[in-house]
């Protein structure tokens, strides 16, 4: 694997415009360092005046803008190469600045909250500039049952850098500590297992190379299993801690009302996913029989069905498919992608140290950036849609949204991406000539439904079922979290599967985790997904408009409404159902397909 500066540039992403050089960077920490002692002038005072309240309201606004920036320069240059200490100690500096910021100005929202009702309304009425903020002081209102007086939200504020390790020690143990093993590859040549080549592994035609891939990777996950298990446990505990504080029902409660989502959304997926569990299992069958397996184990379910059909994707063609698989989304978003292609906004390949995985990120006033590990896979094409789609959103709600209201939600920011995939996959489909290569996209697709609906859905369980034993005060040992998920997998996967006992220690590998009540929003946003797409792909001029609307829409609205833009409603378990519709009809068609009677 090449070292970082053996990379050649046009496949690194320009930190440049974010920030010319690290000076820069320094520069603009010591700028920020000095600007939070202003947050002092203000405290206490905010009912003042219409005036005050603006200033402070600004002054906030404008330090989040230059903290974003910093944190995001920093950790971005640390994910290029997680063991280089210069990046990882300017991580740890303005994570400790960011901290300090939110602690100086954790007086604000309690302020906002004890004003009086009518005082408040009158200065929002002001003609100031404040108007500015009306929304996001509109999104407080209903925390205040939920907010400390300022001494007790100083003291939350404080504590936040402390809390954060068992995110911050599982990212340095799984991306900077951790090594698998050397296994053959199909040709019997030597090949260390990295997180960015184990799925490509596990595509392998080779039953031997799945099955040595899958044991290796788990085997070095069991080996630290009770390590892993505190890790996650308190990162379980600090979410129920903060929740409990602020007088939340349950952790759930608290991270779904930050997203301004029904706890009903969450109930609602997982409800529907398991009335269709029947599907998922008639899914395992039909790979079963079509695989030619007396049993189908946990290292199968990756490997495409149609074995003779290769499909090894450069990256430079990958490119081409993503335009043309999103040409109905028209001319300018086009214009958007090639732009992006072709000036440094992708981090394309494995390097060694590099952070594993993909994902969209960057800072206001920049274009966005994309983190991939590319590997010449179809997936990786999907995976350049996906992160692209991100990027795009981004994009769009930036030049359209002020600082205050471009940051989208997490419930929608899944949503852009995937619609990104269906697009493509419906394109390739239906230019598809080789029948054999129409079954290998169709599993594809099938696959799309697997990993991103019901198995987020699966993991959505199990992050409710382990936040809710930490509630109830019980232990999340390593004994208790494999037997909970070893149980969830043989409920979705269904009486064909053998359920490997490396499959238990799954969980611990799952860097979201350490984001409490992230993931359900990958299955809740590929029923919209594919919803919108199928508006879109039928010529719908509405929905197409309407979902440049939303892309557009930041966080001007809730997340619920910004997708009724589109004409998908997900307070109602209707999407969530019609995707899972799709599915049952993309199996007959794998079936008629390949020609034999139905299972």
């Amino acid at each position: 694997m090449k070292r970082r500066e053996e990379v050649p540039k046009e496949f690194t992403w320009n930190m440049e415009d974010m920030l010319s050089d690290d000076s820069a960077w320094e520069a603009l920490y010591k700028e920020a360092e000095e600007q939070l002692k202003e947050y002092e002038a203000y405290k206490g005072r905010l009912s003042e005046s219409a005036g005050m309240l603006y200033d402070c309201l600004k002054l906030d606004d404008e330090l989040s803008l230059k903290l974003e920036r910093i944190f995001v320069y920093a950790k971005q240059k640390s994910d290029q190469d997680t063991a280089n200490p210069l990046y990882q100690d300017f991580t740890a500096r303005a994570q400790s600045l960011s901290y300090k910021a939110s602690e100086l100005s954790s007086y604000i929202v309690p302020e906002i909250l004890s004003m009086d009702e009518a005082l408040l309304k009158e200065y929002m009425e002001s003609k100031n500039g404040i108007e500015h903020f009306k929304r996001a002081v509109e999104l407080l209102i209903p925390k205040k049952k939920h907010t400390l007086s300022p001494e007790m939200e100083a003291l939350l504020a404080g504590s936040y850098e402390a809390t954060q390790s068992p995110s911050q020690i599982f990212g340095m143990f799984n991306n900077a500590d951790l090594r698998f093993p050397v296994i053959k590859d199909e040709a019997g040549e030597d090949v260390q297992i990295t997180h960015g080549n184990y799925i490509s592994l596990m595509e392998s035609g080779d039953r031997r190379v799945r099955k040595d891939a899958f044991t290796a990777l788990y085997g070095c996950y069991k080996q630290f299993r009770n390590t892993l298990a505190a890790t996650y446990s308190a990162n379980v505990k600090q979410a129920v801690f903060y929740a409990k504080a602020r007088n939340y029902s349950s952790s759930r409660a608290y991270a779904l009302m930050e997203n301004e989502i029904p706890e009903e959304v969450y109930d609602n997926l997982i409800k529907a996913v398991h009335q269709y569990l029947p599907s998922l299992h008639r899914y395992v069958k039909i790979r079963k029989k079509v695989m030619g397996l007396d049993e189908i184990h946990m290292y199968d379910i990756y490997a495409p069905m149609v074995s003779d059909v290769k499909k090894s994707v450069p990256y430079e063609e990958a490119k081409e498919m993503v335009k043309a698989g999103l040409a109905p989304l028209g001319e300018r978003y086009q214009e958007l992608l090639q732009e992006g292609f072709d000036n440094r906004w992708i981090d394309v390949y494995e390097n060694e140290g590099k952070r594993s995985g993909a994902y969209s990120w960057g800072a206001y006033g920049s274009h966005p950036y994309v983190l991939l590990n590319y590997n010449d896979t179809l997936d990786y094409v999907f995976t350049l849609a996906h992160e692209m789609g991100h990027a795009l959103h981004s994009w769009h709600s930036d030049k359209n949204q002020p600082y205050t209201y471009a940051g989208y939600k997490i419930f929608v920011a899944e949503v852009a991406s995937t619609c990104n995939e269906a697009l493509l996959i419906r394109h390739l489909m239906n230019n598809c000539k080789d029948r054999k290569e129409k079954i290998y996209l169709i599993n594809h697709f099938l696959e799309s439904f697997r990993t991103t609906l019901f198995r987020q859905a699966m993991f959505a369980e199990f992050e409710a079922v382990t936040h809710k034993m930490a509630e109830e005060g019980k232990s999340l040992t390593a004994q208790t979290l494999c037997e909970l998920y070893h149980q969830l997998n043989v409920d979705y996967f269904g009486p064909d599967m053998v359920v490997d006992p490396e499959i238990d220690y799954e969980w611990s590998r799952i860097p979201h985790f350490y984001t409490p009540f992230y993931v359900y929003q990958y299955a809740t946003g590929f029923s919209a997904a594919v919803a919108i797409s199928t508006k879109i792909l039928s010529g719908d001029q509405d929905a197409i408009d309407g979902y440049f609307e939303f892309l557009s829409g930041g966080n001007s609205m809730s997340p619920i409404d910004l997708l009724r833009l589109c004409g998908v409603d997900m307070s109602v378990p209707k999407p969530i159902e019609e995707a899972l519709n799709v599915f049952d009809s993309l199996l007959d068609e794998f079936e008629q397909e390949n020609e034999y009677e139905p299972i």
